[in-house]
């Protein structure tokens, strides 16, 4: 494995503990106003910091994921 990946680990699971720690220690209850949606929303802390982890760390695969396609060179044959 190399030195990157394990950085990368360490980071993730860093931001995770930060997030849990987070969400344990609010456990009220927090009220967002969704003008487009035109009402209120009430959920606990917890949820809206695990959501929005949750939402970091998908968009973080996918943008990793993402095609890095590589440019044709010359074939072997070609000159």
């Amino acid at each position: 494995m190399s030195f990157k990946a394990i950085f990368k680990l360490v980071v993730f699971l860093a931001l995770l503990f930060l997030v849990l720690y987070i969400g344990v220690n609010n456990r009220q209850a927090a009220v967002f106003n969704f003008p487009i949606l035109d009402k209120k929303t009430s959920t606990d802390a917890w949820e809206i910091y695990f959501g929005m982890f949750a939402i970091g760390v998908f968009a973080g695969a996918v943008l990793m994921a993402g095609g890095g396609h590589r440019s044709k060179g010359p074939s072997k044959g070609e000159k």
